[in-house]
């Protein structure tokens, strides 16, 4: 959607025609959209949602709303229908909201949430989603959250998890503790995974790309 005004373009759009043709399966409201997606690789007709009420405006930035409206939405049926999933998720206010779904085991979830005081921060569902634990929420992991708050899994161990903000993070207990891992530059955006050897992964930011075999 247009990013300065409200407007109908928001949500999550599906094609089944190799992108000839869409078609809005999950529309919330004019002012809150979807930013990121996450598919559980092994039934790919579920997939988690992650709402987002974002404006710019000229002299400031809205990012967050209602958590009535934004949060985690999941759908079970390749975006038929969508369930808002709300269990241990911060009630009040929700900003961005970045998702990662753990292939070695689907039932582990992570959500990068923004969200005012100490209720953001980085939650984890071991149960698909039917409810949250806010694991860590330190302000390290989340500097300029509209800007950052990206979470990734590692595909082969469902402990091992990444935060990416200005800084590289990296946790081997499931996002309870962290280490920095540095990088040739700051403002870390994003990665991918070789599925079949995690061990090699590239990691993105503003400076470039980067890759790493081990």
């Amino acid at each position: 959607g247009n990013p300065f005004l409200p407007g109908p373009e928001r949500g999550v759009f599906r094609t089944k025609d190799g992108g000839k043709t869409w078609q809005k399966v999950l529309f919330i409201d004019n002012e809150t959209g979807v930013v990121s997606l996450a598919m559980d690789r092994s039934h790919p007709d579920v997939l988690y949602a992650g709402a987002w009420r974002g404006l710019r405006k000229p002299w400031t930035i809205i990012s967050g709303g209602p958590a009535a409206t934004g949060g985690i939405y999941k759908t079970t049926d390749g975006g038929d229908h969508w369930t808002h999933l709300t269990s241990g998720l911060p009630q009040n206010l929700i900003g961005k909201v970045w998702l990662d779904v753990a292939q070695s085991n689907p039932n582990v979830v992570y959500a990068m949430v923004e969200a005012p005081g100490d209720e953001g921060g980085l939650y984890r569902s071991s149960d698909a989603g039917a409810t949250w634990t806010l694991v860590n929420n330190s302000q390290r992991l989340r500097a300029r959250p509209f800007y950052f708050d990206y979470v990734y899994a590692n595909p082969k161990n469902e402990n091992e998890v990444w935060v990416n903000e200005l800084a590289l993070h990296k946790s081997t207990d499931g996002g309870r503790t962290f280490e920095q891992v540095p990088t040739p530059h700051g403002d870390n955006q994003g990665m991918w995974f070789n599925p079949d050897d995690p061990q090699i992964f590239i990691e993105s930011n503003d400076g470039r790309a980067n890759v790493t075999e081990n």
